[in-house]
This record gives C-alpha cells, sequence and structure tokens, in this order.
C-alpha cells in the first residue's frame, strides 16, 4: 500500500493522490492548480502517471482546486468511474463547464498574441463541451453507503462541513493480509457555518491525509464577525460607497446571503437594510444558488428551520442576480451604493476585476474578503496591503477600505483541526499534511507531534510514501524539463534579479574597480543572451 502525492503538496491547490493497494490504483481528487502563473501552468502539463492504470476517482467536493482537472483526465482518454456525493455531481454539473469556458476565454486571448508574433496558437486545458461530456461517467452516492470495488478495496463517504455535498473518504484497504482504514479529509469545515452541517466526527483511522489551509491560525467567532460584516455594510453604505465581496460562487455566495437575510428579521436593521441593493453577479453563483435551494437534505437544522416557516433563506426581496455582462457593466455606472458579490474569490478571473478596477481607487468603498486568498493572487496582494495593483494592463490605486472576516472560511482552523483529530477514539499511526502553504503545515505538524505524539509527514510534490510514512520514492528522481520547470526558474531568476537591482542601487560603491565592473556586465550580458534564446523559441 502506498500514496504518491500529485498535487496540494506544499501548496493550496490542485489536489489530487494516487492510492495503490494490492495491484490496484485510483485517484483521491484531481484538480486545477491556481494562484501563481508558476502554478497554473502546471495544469497545461501530462498527468506524471499512466491514466490507463487509474480504475476510479473518488471526488470529495466540486470545488475546482479538487475537481477541475477531471475534464482534462476525461480527454486524455479516462472513462472509468467518478464517485461522490450527490450534491457534489449536481455542482460538477455547472462548475466543470463554467471551468472549461474559462479555459477556452484565456486561451483565446492568449492566441491572439500569439498570431500577432507569428506564433501557432495553443490549445486550452480543456474545452466546455469536454467539462460537458466528462459528467456522464460521474457516480452519486449518499453519506455512509459503503462502496466495494472489489476484495481489496471499499470506502464510504462522511460530511466535510466544508460546502454542499463535501466529504472525508473513508478507505477500507486489504494487502497481503493486512487491512488499513486510510481517511482523507479533503478540505474539512469550519464550524458554525450556515446552512451546511458542521464537520462530522470520525471514530478512527490507522492513516490520516489532512488539509491544512489555516493550521497555523485561529479563525474568530462566527457571530461575532456576522455583526462586523453587517455594520461593515452600513458603515460603507452611509457614507455614500460600494461594498464589493469577491466570494466563490459556490458555497460561500449563498452563506453571505444566508447571513444577509437573517438579520432583515432584526426589527432593528430591517428597514435600512431593506433599502440596500444586492447583487449577486456571477451565472455560476446565480445556478449554484438555485441548486442550494434543491438540496435540503445537507442542510443544518437552523437552515431547516427556516424552510419549515416558509422562509427561504436564499431568498429577499432586494435580491438580484446578475447574469449578463451588459448587466455586470451597467453596476458599475449605477451611483446608487451596493452590495455587489461577484467570483472569484481569489480575484483572479471573472466579473470581480471589473468591480475592483472601479471601487478600488474609491476611499467611500470596502473591498470585503471572506475566504483564503492563495500566495500569487490579485486578491492576496490586495490583502497583503499593495498600494497599487495591475488590473487589465492599468495600475489601480488602492484607496478603498479592506477588510477581512475569516470567521465565513469554508477551512477548520489549526484548533479545529486539532480536535477532529482528537475525538478520535482511535488515533492515526501516521498523518500526511497536505493542501496547505509550508507555514501552515509546519505549524500544524508541530502541534499533531507534540499533542498526540503521532509522526507526520508533510510531502512534496511527486513524493511516494508507503502507509507508515516511509519515503519510497522522492519526486525530484522523477525530473523532466516542463514548462513548469521553466516557470519554476524564472520566478526564482525574478527574485534574484530584484535582489540584485536592490543591492546595486544601495552598495555598489563608485569607486569600484573598473575590471571587477565589466565582469559584471559580462556575465549579465551571458543572461541576456540565454533569454534571448529562449524568448526566439517560445
Amino acid at each position: 500500500m502506498n500514496i504518491t502525492f500529485y498535487g496540494a503538496a506544499q501548496n493550496v491547490t490542485g489536489s489530487c493522490h494516487m492510492v495503490e493497494v494490492a495491484g490496484h490504483k485510483f485517484l483521491i481528487d484531481c484538480g486545477l492548480f491556481q494562484g501563481s502563473l508558476t502554478n497554473q501552468m502546471m495544469n497545461y502539463e501530462d498527468f506524471p502517471f499512466n491514466i490507463q492504470e487509474v480504475e476510479f476517482v473518488i471526488l470529495t467536493h466540486a470545488h475546482i482546486d479538487h475537481s477541475g482537472r477531471i475534464p482534462k483526465l476525461y480527454k486524455a482518454g479516462y472513462k472509468n468511474p467518478i464517485y461522490c456525493t450527490t450534491a457534489t455531481h449536481e455542482l460538477c454539473k455547472i462548475m466543470l463547464p463554467d471551468s472549461g469556458h474559462i479555459q477556452e476565454t484565456e486561451i483565446e486571448w492568449v492566441n491572439r498574441k500569439r498570431m500577432r508574433a507569428g506564433k501557432a496558437p495553443n490549445d486550452p486545458i480543456y474545452t466546455e463541451q469536454d467539462a460537458i461530456d466528462c459528467l456522464e461517467i460521474f457516480a452519486g452516492i449518499d453519506y455512509g453507503t459503503r462502496v466495494t470495488i472489489n476484495e481489496n478495496i471499499s470506502f464510504e463517504l462522511t460530511d466535510a462541513g466544508h460546502m454542499l455535498g463535501s466529504s472525508v473518504v473513508h478507505l477500507y484497504l486489504t494487502e497481503d493480509g493486512v487491512e488499513k482504514k486510510v481517511v482523507f479529509t479533503g478540505d474539512l469545515g469550519n464550524t458554525n457555518l450556515p446552512i451546511i452541517n458542521d464537520p462530522e466526527p470520525i471514530d478512527s483511522a490507522d492513516v490520516l491525509v489532512m488539509e491544512s489551509t489555516y493550521g497555523d491560525r485561529l479563525h474568530s467567532s462566527i457571530s461575532d464577525q456576522s455583526d462586523k460584516f453587517i455594520h461593515i455594510i452600513l458603515d460603507t453604505i452611509r457614507r455614500g460607497g460600494n461594498v464589493i465581496i469577491p466570494s466563490f460562487a459556490v458555497g460561500r455566495t449563498q452563506e453571505l446571503l444566508y447571513e444577509i437575510n437573517k438579520y432583515l428579521t432584526d426589527d432593528n436593521l430591517r428597514e435600512e437594510l431593506e433599502k440596500i441593493p444586492v447583487y449577486v453577479d456571477s451565472p455560476l453563483a446565480v445556478n449554484a444558488t438555485k441548486i442550494f435551494e434543491t438540496q435540503h437534505s445537507y442542510y443544518d437544522e437552523e437552515a431547516l428551520r427556516y424552510l419549515l416557516k416558509g422562509d427561504n433563506p436564499l431568498e429577499f426581496e432586494n435580491l438580484h442576480f446578475v447574469e449578463t455582462s451588459e448587466g455586470s457593466m451597467a453596476l458599475n455606472e449605477d451611483p446608487v451604493p451596493k452590495i455587489i458579490i461577484s467570483a472569484s474569490g481569489m480575484c483572479e478571473v471573472g466579473r470581480i476585476k471589473h468591480h475592483l478596477k472601479h471601487n478600488l481607487y474609491r476611499p467611500e468603498s470596502t473591498i470585503l474578503f471572506v475566504g483564503y486568498q492563495a500566495e500569487g493572487t490579485l486578491g492576496r496582494k490586495i490583502l497583503d496591503g499593495e498600494k497599487l495593483v495591475k488590473i487589465f494592463g492599468e495600475e489601480i490605486a488602492v484607496n478603498a477600505e479592506i477588510k477581512y472576516l475569516d470567521a465565513f472560511s469554508g477551512h477548520a482552523d489549526r484548533d479545529g483541526l486539532i480536535n477532529w483529530i482528537g475525538a478520535m477514539d482511535k488515533k492515526p499511526e501516521h498523518i500526511f499534511i497536505v493542501h496547505g502553504e509550508i507555514e501552515a503545515q509546519t505549524v500544524l505538524k508541530e502541534y499533531i507531534e507534540q499533542g498526540f505524539k503521532i509522526e507526520s509527514t508533510i510531502p512534496a510534490y511527486q513524493e511516494q510514501y508507503d502507509m507508515d510514512g516511509k519515503l519510497l520514492h522522492d519526486g525530484k528522481n522523477s525530473y523532466k524539463a516542463t514548462r513548469y520547470n521553466i516557470l519554476e526558474l524564472m520566478a526564482s531568476l525574478k527574485e534574484e534579479v530584484d535582489s540584485m537591482t536592490n543591492n546595486v542601487k544601495r552598495n555598489l560603491k563608485s569607486d569600484v574597480d573598473q575590471e571587477y565592473l565589466q565582469l559584471i556586465v559580462d556575465k549579465l550580458k551571458d543572461v541576456q543572451d540565454s533569454i534571448d534564446i529562449v524568448n526566439e523559441n517560445t
């Protein structure tokens, strides 16, 4: 038995893990890499494993960093089952074609530039039709249903509390008479989130593969931040600004609508809140909201009580759904202060970039972040305090108020992860820590090992381990030259050039030896010649 980590390894995106047992191979998730250009280019590379050997895939949930390369897998020839919950299947019906449309749109823009340069066009990672076609191999199952693949492999799913239909995967594996229960958390949810249930505790695991997105920090109380959420809205509207909320179209958007609707029943706030137009500006979010409205079996008790009273928690009078690009553009021409909830959640693609362009420079407006911002994304740059950002090639001053509410995160924080392990009657013998930046993973590893005395591993990309945590294959040994490697080297080179530029500005003395200066110039010319060669061939 072994696991190979083909994504979300010292990274928060691209989840993809291969399990091998008794000669059988299967995947847990197959997600897109997101964030930096280096990460995104990994999506264009061939899969680093033999697709023909993959017997099935278990998908933990519908978010694109977990599901987004399934159409690419299908396009490359994979036609075996994709197991997931029914809600995940329903959400993938809208999310994957939307992702395919984005791939086509982005490559069209790239190809226009290539055409002007006399270069051949590139293909998209996959098309919208590829995504539609792959849905035929999805198989929806219920929580708690035991699925037997063969005498060596069976599994069941329980509620991860991360988004509608999200799952923890319980694998029951047998090889050479040895039985192991291997558990993958997928993305483990925060507690007390609107609409959905809290993560379901589990009783045992021999091996645990755990996410670590917020493994180095604690979230604020949802009840405290729920009040802050409403007061941020009211303060911004009162001073004549817009509240721009970059939000994941599936999950976070619906939770925000639920919160606004909840406060519309407050006698002290209702009259003022009813006058504030709320726009959901994302066709994907609109369609996802419709799916949420039909999947009541996944709701928590509070949301079900609203339904029993005849109140749809995702509908209210001043809520407007925007589906057309013309309607989206009109929002930025309308002077009325408003709330705009728009995708993407990390501000990388979609209509949110237009709303940021029209509001970031306005001191009266607020940009409100309610979810994780991966390193290298526009959202992360704004949240980290950059005062000037580039949007559609134009530099935009960041004068708006920037706010971040972490309690709405769909991910458990450090204590949430630790408490979930602590609730097990039989603790894991080994834990693999994935889906996090290395700082968060390192902190979580220390807490796990100190608190539970459980040996833990932070695997790197393409590393393979046995179930006891023994390294079987170092990913570096499978190195081959790819666009990903080139971009990784370019990113490192850029850092070195930036550092050298600062050193030259600050430290290079005017009386330095002329021969030494000439040596530096010659070396730099060598680098420049090498870059010219790369440019000529790309």
